[in-house]
């Protein structure tokens, strides 16, 4: 019977009771290729299984996963470049920084060695899910090495977390480092409702002009959790969008409710006050990115196609307009079939035709007005698989159903906007394909969170449904 492996710590920083061992999973290095870096100065351990799947996963033709997974790759051989075997095995120092200081060890487990009897209640590996498997023994092993030590396995796989418990592993985790909230009700929604009047609750006020613009500074303590680009709402109508805010004081902007309700985009109105604010974020000229979230058929979708036709067609702000999003895994060979990227997206973007009829649709001749609105304002479908490593200038974008995208994958996709350009991010929350991914992990929320507080962005929540009265009983009810 083979010797059980086990971990030994050598190095002096690490001797501490109260340093913590965590098992990575191979989603997690693929939801996040930088979760080495997660663990402050605690131990990394990573199954020679998830290696072997991160090798298998990079040569993928789904660019989604095949990046992230040489990414992770790529990392990993930084920290261990120069290991021996031994050294390898017991514990290589992660390389940390003048603000994190040291990021504890990475040790690889050759789980291969692992006996398949003994003291420790292995799961077998001769099943559908061997590796899933293997990589919880590796935890039990290292649990039963150091009982006194807390050992814990990190995966995304809900089912795995619950057959690593089942098996006796008295720590399993969610990976959380992309968590901003602990409960997604408190997800900033671009604007914040006042009981009664705004007014009476404001005991100092001084009105300041700048430019052209008439600004209203109140103490910052009367809304201490504000942000830029927040409406601020009451009972009587008032309506006020914070300007900006300093320590001290916060700076609003008077709003006409008539003029909000009233704006057009290409012959489109507000249907209520939410999509009034949500097309008064996507006209203004000093935001780079406006996201709007919301339940299906709120009119996310339709907003922003229709303020990206004003602005190129009537407005001639940008040169073109680029619909974007993530295809689902069974469409990773997309680059093999045949036609245009236009062409092999349009099962995918059929939404977008379906807005272009409800905006086209009182028009004589309705598919050759459609076909022209594209001509004209340069509409072009992409996938996200294909957009990382491009750079897009004079553009407007429209990124739809980024629920399912990551934090690392949001923002690879955002860093690619160019000069004079503005994006749009559209999510349902409610509709997360990714079975990895939940509504506190989701980039979208955390791009929500992160965005708040930056002065070119803003973001707001479209309640109500507007599709029909069946969308809204399906979306509330069912």
């Amino acid at each position: 019977m083979a010797a059980k492996p086990s971990l030994r710590i050598e190095s002096n920083h690490l001797q501490s009771v109260d340093l913590k061992t965590y098992v990575l999973d191979t989603n997690v290095l693929l939801h996040d290729p930088n979760a080495l870096m997660a663990f402050n100065e605690h131990r990394v351990v990573i199954p020679m299984t998830v290696l072997e799947e991160l090798d298998d996963i990079k040569d993928r033709r789904d660019k989604t996963v095949s990046r992230e997974a040489r990414i992770a790759i790529n990392l990993i051989e930084k920290v261990v470049e120069g290991a021996s075997p031994s050294e390898l095995q017991a514990g290589v120092e992660i390389p940390g920084s003048s603000v994190t200081g040291p990021c504890g060890t990475l040790s690889i487990f050759p789980d291969q060695t692992l006996p398949e009897s003994g003291d420790v209640p292995y799961l077998s590996v001769n099943e559908a899910h061997c590796n899933d498997n293997r990589i919880i023994n590796v935890a039990l092993t290292l649990q039963a090495n150091a009982p006194n030590q807390r050992v814990c396995l990190v995966t995304k796989d809900i089912n795995m977390r619950i057959k690593a418990k089942g098996s006796g592993l008295s720590h399993v985790e969610d990976y959380r480092r992309d968590k901003v909230l602990d409960d997604i009700d408190l997800l900033a929604r671009g604007y914040h409702k006042v009981e009664g009047d705004f007014w009476s609750g404001i005991s100092e006020v001084e009105t300041i002009r700048e430019a052209d613009v008439t600004l209203y500074r109140v103490p910052r303590d009367v809304l201490p959790d504000a942000y830029p680009h927040q409406f601020i709402i009451d009972e009587h109508e008032f309506i006020a969008c914070v300007a900006r805010f300093d320590s001290d004081y916060l700076y609003l902007r008077v709003e006409d409710r008539h003029h909000l309700m009233n704006r057009q985009f290409w012959g489109l109105k507000p249907r209520n006050l939410e999509q009034a604010i949500a097309m008064s974020l996507l006209a203004d000229p000093n935001l780079d990115m406006t996201v709007l979230t919301g339940p299906a058929g709120s009119g996310k979708t339709l907003l922003a196609l229709a303020y990206g036709l004003h602005a190129i067609l009537e407005a001639g702000k940008y040169s073109k307009l680029i619909v974007a999003r993530s295809t689902p895994p069974m469409a990773e060979d997309i680059g093999f079939l045949p036609g245009t990227e236009e062409e092999k997206m349009a099962p995918w973007l059929a939404a977008f035709d379906d807005n272009l009829e409800i905006l086209h649709g009182g028009d004589e001749s309705a598919s050759s007005s459609i076909d022209y609105v594209k001509q004209r304002a340069n509409i072009q479908f992409k996938s996200l698989n294909f957009m990382r490593g491009r750079s897009f200038n004079n553009a407007y974008i429209i990124i739809d159903e980024a629920q399912s995208l990551t934090q690392f994958q949001l923002k690879s996709i955002i860093s690619r906007v160019g000069a004079d350009s503005k994006i749009v991010v559209l999510g349902n929350l409610a509709q997360i394909d990714n079975k990895y991914i939940s509504p506190l992990s989701s980039g979208l929320t955390y791009l929500v969170e992160k965005s708040k507080l930056y002065a070119h962005a803003g973001i707001v929540t479209i309640g109500g449904i507007v599709r029909s009265r069946l969308a809204a009983f399906a979306e509330e009810q069912l």
